[in-house]
């Protein structure tokens, strides 16, 4: 399954009803929690998350709603008695911070830390690049290869079938059949998250092509001022951004607490600038399916998703701040002091 689950969205100050950051994205085996902010082991109880699922964090940056929950979440998983590893990464300059943080949680997990200070690989499929913060801070993308979708009528026409199938996909031909010859491409799907950030090349390549971008949407358009002195994104370079890179799904996260509850300027902003993109205002405990990409049939058009990925369960459907395409904008709330 591949799934991201939503437990926090708000920015520097919480609210009533918006927890401080955190996000676990279900992929395969695989489960990646990003800046987990205080009160995050909390919210994984609420969204029905087990500490056990995840395999790795990773930090974007040190400032305290991004990693705060870190001590806590590690705790959780010592007492659930956690036996694989867990790897941690985040940004070299915060290696005092992480190691308070783990110094004070409880020990009995195979915690493994990895430091970065580059672009680059970090694990296999995951790679970083620097955002522009007032801190040292590095957005993730996730890739998965390309791969190839077999067709069962050209396998019945080319007499292949049983373990002869497995045997075509390890070596690639069989019996003068190449791989090719019974498939379709199918490209991999991309994951982007991008944090606490002004527009930035990092960003750029970060969302370039990703099927689902997770970016901070802080201030709305009204503030670009605000967001251009703390180094935030307005939702409309969200939307800049998701448009720039083509992504398939945008969702907005770390709202400024003076917007208050109804986001729906915010994802209007970010629609009206976002091209074709798919906009989500997200909220606390939402699931969010990952997109399926398209196959590609004989003669190269498009297929629809291919058979045999999984089904994949649609968006969340209490999600009332969903918006394809430009959609006019609501006025501007009451605002409440200055604060982020």
């Amino acid at each position: 399954m591949r799934e991201l689950i939503v437990l926090g969205t708000a920015s520097q100050v919480p609210t009533r009803s918006r927890n401080h950051n955190g996000y676990l994205l279900r992929w395969d085996r695989e489960g990646l929690l990003f800046d987990p902010g205080e009160g995050t082991q909390r919210q994984m109880i609420h969204a029905g998350v087990s500490a056990t699922q995840i395999t790795r964090i990773c930090l974007t940056h040190v400032h305290g709603d991004h990693c705060f929950g870190l001590p806590g979440v590690l705790s959780r998983m010592a007492l659930d008695g956690v036996t694989h590893p867990v790897h941690l990464h985040y940004p070299a300059s915060g290696e005092d911070v992480v190691r308070a943080l783990v110094s004070i949680s409880s020990p009995g997990i195979d915690l493994r830390l990895h430091p970065h200070g580059a672009s680059g690989a970090v694990a296999e499929g995951l790679d970083v690049r620097p955002l522009k913060h007032r801190i040292e801070t590095y957005g993730y993308r996730l890739t998965e290869p390309d791969g190839r979708t077999l067709l069962p009528h050209l396998l019945a026409a080319a007499g292949i079938e049983g373990p002869d199938v497995g045997r075509l996909q390890r070596e690639g031909s069989l019996a003068g059949v190449g791989l090719e010859d019974v498939s379709v491409p199918r490209p991999g799907q991309r994951f982007a998250f991008v944090m606490d950030t002004a527009p930035c090349t990092g960003a750029e390549e970060l969302a370039d092509g990703v099927d689902l971008l997770v970016a901070e949407c802080t201030f709305s358009d009204d503030d670009a001022g605000l967001a251009h002195q703390y180094r935030h994104l307005t939702a409309g370079q969200a939307g800049e951004l998701a448009a720039g890179g083509a992504a398939g799904t945008l969702v907005l996260t770390h709202f400024s607490s003076r917007y208050g509850d109804d986001l729906t300027m915010l994802a209007g902003q970010a629609a009206a600038r976002a091209g074709s993109t798919r906009v989500i205002a997200a909220h606390d405990l939402q699931r969010i399916a990952f997109p399926r990409r398209e196959r590609w049939q004989e003669g190269g058009l498009p297929a629809g998703p291919a058979v045999g990925r999984g089904s994949i369960a649609k968006a969340h459907k209490e999600d009332h701040s969903e918006i394809r395409g430009s959609s006019p904008e609501a006025g501007h709330p009451t605002r409440r002091g200055g604060r982020q």
